[in-house]
């Protein structure tokens, strides 16, 4: 299993750690059968690694895009079953009243009239009225592989639904709008319900499916209530907690966040007021609470892998604060490797923000717990 699996692709956005580097951990740190949360769980790379080798994976994110992702990979449907559910809703929307769904077009704001061409968006409206992610696993699926496919390249494939966008982040409207009218960029025709046939086939065809794993919308602080059946049970975590001031997932994923029941446009704060925190105070003491928030859940030599990076931070600012954190939580806890400084992924958001900055480095931190 050394190649990626395909469902670590089902919506590609920014990543703060490959496949591989949780696939190390989890075969270094833990046996068959042991438990590995991640309690920010992102696209949930740690989960699925679990569960691939047969270990149960744990996850929790406050980011519906995050939990829908995640969640969509903790519990995967069989392709027959997604393929029955598109036919269901192709049928569906047959005799959906076309009028009723261009007047809900109409009333968005001009960004989304100028995204997506008028029959795609109104099949992106369509599911995004029917698709019941937050507790059917068919619908899960099937949102995750539309949140992969709502925005990209449309210059480089046809399995995205919008103009010309990143493939990772939702650039802002005006933005957008601006980009596209310069550069005489129309949104061309796609046919929602093929492409999402075609991504479930990519993703599940041949696909070895994972153990069934446990993604939980919650706050990190409160976990040890949320995942309590699990006390004194998780034998590693591997994470990466939101960087300090870089990126704002509710601004960064607002039309995601949208497709998932939310606000057509970007907001701040209204998610969550711990996504980006700007004060290195603040952002300490957040992450101080979090470490409390999971520390009922550890087994005795647990340990924690963490990823951290932040604007203007190095390996020497970093690493201080970090250790004070998690001993705040666990007094004996002590660092069994060299922390490792690797570069910052590729941002992709240069593509169409030429300039912007982000996080230059990121340093892995391995702690044990006792």
């Amino acid at each position: 299993m050394s190649r990626q699996h395909p469902l670590h692709a089902l919506c590609p956005y920014f990543a703060m750690f490959p496949p591989a580097f949780v696939r190390e951990q989890v075969l270094r740190y833990t046996q068959v059968g042991d438990v590995v949360l991640d309690p920010f769980s992102g696209r949930g790379t740690t989960l699925l690694e679990a569960g691939l080798w047969n270990r149960q994976g744990l996850a929790s994110d406050v980011n519906p895009v995050a939990v829908c992702v995640t969640g969509a990979k903790a519990n995967v449907p069989s392709l027959s079953q997604v393929r029955s559910r598109i036919e269901e809703l192709r049928r569906e929307f047959k005799n959906v009243d076309a009028k009723d769904l261009e007047t809900e077009r109409q009333l968005l704001p001009t960004f989304f009239l100028k995204a997506f061409n008028y029959l795609t968006m109104r099949e992106v409206l369509f599911l995004r009225r029917s698709l019941n992610w937050q507790e059917n696993r068919e619908d899960r699926f099937m949102a995750a592989l539309a949140l992969g496919s709502l925005h990209g390249e449309m210059d480089r494939s046809r399995s995205y639904f919008s103009n010309q966008m990143p493939r990772t982040i939702s650039t802002k409207p005006r933005y957008s709008l601006r980009f596209w009218k310069e550069r005489k960029l129309i949104a061309r025709r796609r046919r929602v319900f093929d492409i999402m046939e075609q991504r479930a086939h990519l993703r599940l065809g041949k696909s070895i499916l994972p153990r069934e794993g446990v993604a939980v919308s919650s706050d990190v602080r409160r976990l040890n209530n949320v995942l309590s059946p699990w006390e004194r049970s998780v034998k590693l975590v591997v994470t990466s907690p939101p960087y300090l001031n870089v990126t704002d997932f509710e601004e960064d994923q607002w039309l995601r966040l949208w497709f998932l029941g939310g606000e057509p446009g970007p907001t701040r704060g209204r998610v969550s007021r711990d996504n980006r925190y700007g004060s290195a105070i603040r952002y300490w003491r957040f992450l101080a609470e979090a470490w409390k928030g999971i520390a009922n859940l550890l087994a005795p030599d647990a340990v924690i892998v963490c990823r951290i990076g932040g604007k203007g931070q190095t390996l020497e600012t970093m690493a201080g604060p970090l250790t004070a954190t998690i001993r705040g939580a666990f007094p004996e806890a002590r660092l069994i490797k060299t922390p490792v400084k690797s570069e910052a992924l590729y941002r992709q958001t240069n593509n169409f923000r030429p300039g912007s900055t982000g996080v230059g480095g990121e340093v892995d931190f391995t702690f044990r717990v006792t």
